[in-house]
């Protein structure tokens, strides 16, 4: 029997443990820790009395409210148009969905400096958009809502692509079975689909976020820079960078980085509680 279970195992495509082991822990400590590790230290090694004094600057928490406020509300946006596109994507059939599959990941491949200039020249007071909104009083460039619009724009892909599959995989018979006992729609999406697709559509919001409150390319030229106003942290960091306040740079940055450890820790809890709710349901 043993010999039998050896011929059938599947060869592994990869070298050995060992190797494969060792290389990526290389690759994961020189491109990913050893920079983060560099930046706790530098941001660490500034003092505490000065970074206290940075962090609870004025303009560093105005920067840092503004950052997580438009990043919320993205998120918010994201939430539940992305769990409708993916719905549209899985659950209809439409000619040109695969051109609409397409789309919704041009965020991932277009720079986000791209994308700043083409939402500015979009909601500017000349642009298609900008000049009807501003006769109605709203501003966008410039101002809050432009922040939160290309926020929304270069992290909605993160929804739809965690919820898409989850989807497609659900089994179709549990869907009949609710409507058999007299479930209505309402009923059926939010007690049979709604807690299958739950951990998967929180893990892809809270990436969602943490990839908001990182954005740059895209918030730069549709914010400008007004402190208080429209200044994010990530863009004070990099002021801090030309004004060569390395140490001051790497405490905003430092501060962007728990926040996004913390949202990625979460969305990892939640994976964790996706993958556990797929074993038990096979």
């Amino acid at each position: 029997m043993t010999v039998a279970l050896a011929r059938i195992r599947p060869k592994r495509v990869l070298p050995g443990f060992a190797l494969s082991l060792g290389t990526t822990l290389l690759y994961v400590s020189v491109i990913i820790l050893i920079p983060i590790i560099a930046l706790m230290i530098s941001g660490a090694g500034i003092g505490w009395d000065r970074f206290v004094r940075i962090v609870t600057s004025t303009r560093t928490l105005d920067a840092l409210r503004v950052t997580v406020t438009a990043a919320a509300i993205a998120t918010v946006i994201n939430a539940f148009y992305g769990l409708l596109m993916a719905w549209v994507l899985t659950r209809y059939e439409f000619r040109g969905r695969a051109l609409l599959d397409a789309m919704m990941d041009i965020p991932f491949a277009l720079p986000t400096a791209v994308a700043g200039l083409a939402l500015t020249s979009l909601f500017a007071s000349t642009g298609w958009f900008g000049g009807p909104l501003e006769a109605a009083g709203i501003q966008v460039v410039y101002a809050l809502p432009g922040i939160i619009i290309a926020m929304t724009f270069t992290s909605v892909p993160f929804v739809v692509r965690a919820v898409q599959p989850v989807l497609e995989d659900l089994d179709p018979a549990l869907e009949e079975a609710a409507k058999t006992l007299g479930a209505t729609p309402w009923q059926t999406f939010s007690k049979v689909i709604l807690p299958a697709i739950l951990p998967a559509w929180l893990g892809g919001c809270t990436v969602s976020m943490a990839r908001s409150m990182g954005e740059f390319g895209a918030v730069v030229f549709i914010a400008g820079n007004l402190p208080g106003k429209t200044e994010i942290a990530s863009l004070l960091a990099f002021i801090r960078l030309q004004e060569y306040d390395y140490r001051g740079a790497s405490v905003i940055a430092l501060i962007l980085l728990v926040f996004a450890l913390l949202l990625l820790l979460v969305s990892n809890l939640f994976q964790i509680r996706a993958a556990r709710y797929r074993e038990g349901g096979k």
